[in-house]
C-alpha cells in the first residue's frame, strides 16, 4: 500500500482510498458493484451511517467502482468535518471495511441495492443517448464485451448475486495493496498527429428531428388540489411531483434565511413513524427514488417510483410530505453538514455570486434580496430552532398552496385513485396563505464596485449584475437568444475574447438566473490578475458594443437559433424532463404544452 498528501485550496481535507480492479465486462465488476452500493451508496450504506450520521465525523463517505476496459479503480472515499482529526475519520472508516470484508453483506442489504441498481439502469435505458441511454449501452456493449445486448448479461448477473459471491469479489480486491491520496504540476502532455481533413469545415446539417410533447390532462382531488398528467409509457415508471408557492423568497416573509431550504431538507429525515434510515431503507427497496428542494420561488417533493410498486412509494411520499417529525437529534446532524456547505459555496465562484450578489441588487425586505443558493448565512442556520420549521411547514406546504404533477407510465383513470388516498383527506390550516414581497426594483442610476479581498487567491473573480425581466416575460425566448450571442455559450462573444483571443480566462460567461419575479442577469469571468483592469475593460466594450455598434448579426443569430430549436428534443426525452417542464410552466405562468411553441417563437 501507499499513501501521498497533496494540498490544494480546499475547505477540508478528503481521503480517497483506491485498489486495482477487474475490468469492466466482468462479473466481478458487477459484484464489486453491489458492494460499492452497500458500502457506500447512499443514506443506508455502511460508511454513510457509522461515519457521517452515527459518529458525526465527516460530510460524506462513499465507495465506488470507476470501470475501465483493462482493469478498474475500486474507492472508498471520506469527507471528515473541518474539526475532526482525518486520522481518526480514517480509522473509523478502515473499521467499517474490516467489518464488512470479515461477514459480507447482509441478505437484506443485497436485495435492497439490487433494487436500487437496477432501478437505475430502468431509467437510465428511458433516454436514446446521453451517459446510460439506449445508445450507450448498446456501443458500450458492442464496443467493450463484442455484444450490444451486454446490458442484459449485467443485470443477469447482478440479479443471481448472492452474499457470498459479493463478500469474495470484495475480498479479493481490497486484501490487496491500495493508492491512497489525501487531498488537504502535471505530466506534459503533447496532442498526437490527426489525419482528419477539417479543410472542408464541418458537414452540414439539412434536417433534425421536431419534439413531440405528450397531451396534458388536469383534475382535482376531493380537497380540491389540482393535479396535472402527461402520459408517457415509454419505460415502467411514474414520478410525481409535489409544488408549493415558498421557496426561498418566503425566507423574507418574516424567516430566518435558509429555513425554506432547511425545512425543506429535514422532510425525508424523518417523520412521525418512519427513522429518516427507514425511509431511505424502503425506497431502496422498492427502487424509488425521493428528492426534495427549494429554489427561488417554489419549494417541492419529487418521486421516482417503478410502476408495479407506485402505492407504496406515495405513501412514503405522504408521510415525507405531511407528518415531518423534525426531530432536534436529525436537525443537529444537518446543521452540521448545513454549516459546512455554506463554506464550500464560499470557495466556489458562481456559488459565491450568488450570494453575495442578489441581496445588494434587490435590497433590504425584498423577496429576492436573500442569496439564491438558499443555503442562508451561518448565524441564521446556527440560530434555527424545531419551532421555526415547525412554522414553515404549516404556513407554506399545506394543500391550498400546492400542486400535483405527475409524467411517465401512468393514465388519470389509474392515478388519480392513488394520490386520492395518500393526499384526499389532507385539509388546509385555518388563514390565508402567506403573499411574498416580489416588488419591481429599479436599476440604479449608477453602478457600484465592491470589492471582495481574498488573499492567496488564484486569480481575479469579476462578478457583476442587475435585474432583468421575469423568466416568464413576453420576450423570454428573445432575451435567451441574446444572451447565448453575448456570454451564454461557450462561442459566444465574452468568452471568445477573454478566452480565445486574450488568453486571460479559463471560461467567462453571462448568464440569467431564472426567477417568476425580476430575474438577475450576470456577468461571471475568473481571469488572470494581471489582467483584472484589462478584463472589465474588455466585458464593458463587449456588453456596450451590443447596445450599440455591434448587435447581433445574422450568423450569431442563427447558431443560436439553431443550437435551441435542434435541441429541443432530447430536452424532453424521458418523463422526468416532461415532468420538469410542467413544473416550470406552472412557476412562470406558461401554457402546459409549452415546449411546443418554443420553435416557432
Amino acid at each position: 500500500s501507499k499513501k501521498e498528501i497533496m494540498y490544494d485550496r480546499v475547505p477540508q481535507v478528503k481521503i480517497d482510498r483506491n485498489w486495482v480492479a477487474p475490468g469492466r465486462t466482468t462479473k466481478e465488476a458487477v459484484l464489486l458493484t453491489l458492494a460499492a452500493d452497500i458500502l457506500g451508496g447512499g443514506k443506508t450504506s455502511r460508511l454513510y451511517q457509522r461515519l457521517v450520521y452515527d459518529l458525526e465525523l465527516a460530510t460524506a463517505a462513499t465507495a465506488n467502482l470507476q470501470e475501465q476496459e483493462l482493469m478498474s479503480f475500486w474507492s472508498v472515499t471520506v469527507d471528515p468535518k473541518k474539526e475532526i482529526d482525518p486520522a481518526k475519520a480514517e480509522a473509523e472508516m478502515e473499521k467499517v471495511v474490516a467489518e464488512f470484508l470479515a461477514k459480507g453483506p447482509t441478505p437484506a442489504e443485497l436485495k435492497r441495492s439490487k433494487t436500487s441498481i437496477e432501478a437505475g439502469v430502468l431509467r437510465g435505458l428511458e433516454k436514446v443517448g446521453g451517459f446510460g441511454g439506449k445508445a450507450t449501452a448498446l456501443a458500450e456493449g458492442a464496443l467493450y464485451a463484442g455484444d450490444p445486448a451486454f446490458v442484459l448479461k449485467q443485470l443477469e448477473w447482478l440479479n443471481a448475486a448472492t452474499p457470498a459471491e459479493v463478500l469474495f469479489a470484495a475480498r479479493e480486491v481490497m486484501n490487496a495493496g491500495y493508492y491512497q491520496l489525501s487531498v488537504l504540476p502535471f505530466p506534459e502532455y503533447s496532442t498526437s498527429a490527426a489525419a482528419v481533413d477539417r479543410k472542408t469545415g464541418l458537414p452540414a446539417v439539412a434536417t433534425s428531428p421536431d419534439l413531440t410533447f405528450p397531451a396534458i390532462e388536469e383534475a382535482r382531488l376531493g380537497n380540491g388540489m389540482k393535479v396535472v398528467l402527461a402520459n408517457r409509457p415509454t419505460v415502467p415508471v411514474v414520478n410525481v411531483a409535489m409544488q408549493f408557492d415558498a421557496g426561498y423568497a418566503s425566507d423574507a416573509s418574516g424567516a430566518k434565511l435558509g429555513t425554506a431550504s432547511f425545512a425543506g431538507a429535514m422532510l425525508d429525515e424523518g417523520t412521525k413513524r418512519r427513522t429518516a434510515l427507514a425511509i431511505a431503507s424502503e425506497l431502496e427497496g422498492l427502487g424509488a427514488q425521493l428528492n426534495v428542494g427549494s429554489n427561488l420561488d417554489m419549494t417541492g417533493v419529487t418521486l421516482s417510483a417503478l410502476k408495479d410498486n407506485l402505492s407504496a412509494s406515495l405513501d412514503i411520499m405522504a408521510d415525507v410530505v405531511r407528518n415531518p417529525a423534525f426531530d432536534k437529534g436529525e436537525i443537529e446532524k444537518l446543521r452540521a453538514r448545513w454549516l459546512a456547505q455554506i463554506e464550500q459555496e464560499k470557495a466556489q465562484p458562481v456559488q459565491l455570486a450568488l450570494r453575495l450578489l442578489p441581496p445588494v441588487m434587490y435590497g433590504k425586505g425584498h423577496a429576492y434580496g436573500v442569496p439564491f443558493t438558499g443555503s442562508g448565512e451561518v448565524d441564521t442556520i446556527k440560530a434555527l430552532t424545531r419551532d421555526d420549521l415547525t412554522k414553515f411547514h404549516q404556513t407554506w406546504l399545506r394543500p391550498d398552496n400546492a400542486t400535483l404533477f405527475v409524467a411517465g407510465d401512468a393514465t388519470m383513470a389509474e392515478i388519480k385513485p392513488l394520490l386520492e388516498r395518500a393526499f384526499g383527506d389532507w385539509r388546509a390550516p385555518a388563514g390565508a396563505v402567506p403573499k411574498k414581497n416580489v416588488a419591481q426594483v429599479e436599476r440604479p442610476a449608477k453602478g457600484r464596485v465592491i470589492l471582495v479581498d481574498k488573499p492567496g487567491s488564484p486569480q481575479s473573480l469579476i462578478l457583476a449584475g442587475h435585474v432583468a425581466p421575469p423568466s416568464g416575460a413576453d420576450n423570454a425566448v428573445a432575451i435567451n437568444a441574446m444572451n447565448d450571442i453575448l456570454g451564454g455559450q461557450f462561442t459566444a462573444r465574452v468568452n471568445m475574447n477573454l478566452r480565445e483571443d486574450k488568453g486571460w480566462a479559463y471560461g467567462a460567461y453571462t448568464f440569467l438566473q431564472d426567477a417568476r419575479g425580476q430575474r438577475p442577469y450576470l456577468v461571471y469571468a475568473p481571469v488572470q490578475t494581471d489582467k483584472t483592469k484589462e478584463s472589465l475593460a474588455e466585458l464593458l466594450k463587449e456588453l456596450n458594443a451590443f447596445k450599440g455598434a455591434r448587435p447581433a448579426t445574422a450568423v450569431e443569430l442563427k447558431r443560436a437559433i439553431d443550437n435551441n430549436t435542434r435541441s429541443l428534443p432530447g430536452s424532453f426525452e424521458t418523463s422526468g424532463d416532461v415532468l420538469g417542464s410542467l413544473i416550470s410552466s406552472n412557476r412562470f405562468g406558461r401554457p402546459w404544452n409549452y415546449p411546443a411553441t418554443l420553435k416557432a417563437q
